[in-house]
């Protein structure tokens, strides 16, 4: 079952540069949660979040944590699910809410959520495809398997 995680749908080298940047952005969003209060707890409090000081130290930790895994390729499958529930959280607490404020709506919003729509089908693609050739999940997945003894 690992080996299948593990070994990506496409072997394709390119799938790094994916990798990269989705694994930067979510690193270094995660490191701005905890070193710039408007980034992370005033954020979290504004949208209304309980306990925003431990929601968004919680959340920028799985973002610097999982961000990481999909940088090297590790786990990458497993790494983009809580980063998807993470993306979507901030699309329906921020994003889907200006389509009610007056002076934005629709084409505000889908002007906002740009970057946040090519991150969740950035995921969505590594979820499907693995880490590509360039990554520790191959390396990983075609080291000699050592039966139990």
């Amino acid at each position: 079952m690992w080996k299948r995680l593990l070994t990506p749908a496409w072997n394709s080298r390119s799938i790094a540069f994916i990798r990269i940047a989705v694994g930067l952005i979510f690193f270094t969003q995660g490191i701005l949660k905890f070193i710039d209060p408007r980034l992370g707890v005033v954020r979290f409090a504004r949208i209304g979040f309980p306990m925003p000081e431990f929601t968004a130290h919680f959340v920028g930790a799985f973002e610097i944590i999982c961000g990481i895994m999909v940088l090297v390729g590790l786990l990458t499958r497993l790494a983009s699910i809580p980063l998807l529930i993470v993306i979507l959280t901030a699309i329906s607490t921020t994003k889907i809410p200006e389509l009610f404020h007056a002076g934005q709506g629709f084409w505000f919003m889908v002007s906002d959520a740009r970057t946040d729509f090519a991150m969740t089908m950035s995921l969505i693609f590594l979820l499907i495809a693995g880490a590509g050739g360039l990554s520790l999940d191959l390396w990983l997945a075609t080291l000699p398997h050592r039966p139990n003894p």
